[in-house]
């Protein structure tokens, strides 16, 4: 039986506080992220996070689910951030062990569509690299609001009535984020499937606060289906070494789709039908001037306007 298991429920509830409050006392003997992975939500992050982690010269964050201090805990100020990382001496001895620099990262995919968390990066970072995830906004949305169902967070049966809702739900939520000190909306954090498709917009955003070229721009498809030349680029950009030489490759990662709409995946009674081609049709025209504003951004069209073509011909 694990040890967690045998740990009375109130006590673990306490452990993590005290964890992190001894964090915060060792704040100044720890390192900060050199990058985040700060989005898209639904677009694979979890993959990505997995084969950095492996990698012998990154540390990650305690928190495997986001530590999320740019967007909904930034009032608890950075040495509380600070103590979610390793010590510096951990950092030094993998560097003797392996050679090179040792990097720190944590993945919270809500500092993509935070409206102050690139301010917030730029300030207390000033040196951190981002990487963003995208991935076919269609398929996003729909993965979101599966999601928002499985964890309760959504009360409305039918995807398209989300999306019917969403303006109502959103309108004023990102203006009382800037002027309420410690606001938090749950309607922004959990119900805009629609909005958070639009790549470009928030893209644009984090580059007016860090600069375009601290930012990695990656295609979820490209990433599920030619892992490791993927994964030497973002490597490469991190500045990390390649480890091609050496019997270790990244572990395997998949879609999210093959698990959102898996046959058989347990339903809990939610929904498990993707959306009809009505939807998805008015979804994809809805995102095609966004996804020609992300092309200026990736150099080309992105991998699934061909497939949204193809299916609507």
């Amino acid at each position: 039986m694990p040890i967690r298991s045998r740990i009375p429920e109130p006590l673990r509830r306490i452990v993590p506080t005290r964890s992190w409050s001894y964090g915060r006392w060792t704040a100044p003997r720890r390192v900060l992220p050199s990058f985040l992975i700060c989005g898209g939500h639904r677009c694979g992050t979890a993959g990505l996070h997995r084969m950095l982690a492996a990698h012998p010269l990154v540390l990650r964050a305690a928190r495997r689910d986001g530590v999320s201090f740019f967007d909904t805990s930034y009032e608890r100020g950075i040495d509380w951030y600070r103590g979610h990382f390793p010590r510096q001496r951990t950092a030094r001895r993998l560097q003797r062990r392996h050679g090179g620099t040792a990097s720190a990262f944590e993945t919270s995919t809500y500092y993509l569509y935070h409206p102050y968390a690139a301010l917030r990066i730029a300030r207390d970072l000033p040196d951190v690299r981002l990487l963003v995830l995208v991935r076919d906004p269609v398929d996003r949305a729909w993965s979101h609001f599966r999601v928002e169902r499985l964890a309760g967070h959504e009360p409305e049966p039918s995807f398209a009535r989300a999306l019917a809702l969403e303006s109502a739900r959103l309108r004023g939520q990102e203006e009382r984020l800037g002027v309420e000190a410690g606001y938090r909306s749950f309607a922004h954090q959990h119900h805009a499937y629609r909005q958070r498709g639009e790549y470009a917009t928030y893209l644009d955003r984090l580059a007016s606060q860090v600069g375009r070229e601290r930012i990695c721009l990656v295609e979820a498809e490209r990433l599920w289906t030619t892992p490791a030349k993927v994964y030497g680029e973002v490597l490469d950009f991190l500045g990390l070494p390649r480890l091609d030489e050496e019997p270790w490759l990244p572990p395997p990662t998949q879609p999210p789709a093959l698990v959102d709409g898996a046959p058989g995946a347990p339903s809990d009674g939610l929904p498990v039908e993707p959306p009809g081609a009505r939807t998805r049709r008015e979804l994809a025209d809805h995102y095609a001037p966004h996804d020609t504003h992300l092309a200026a951004w990736l150099g080309r069209p992105p991998v699934w306007r061909s497939a949204v073509a193809e299916a609507f011909r």
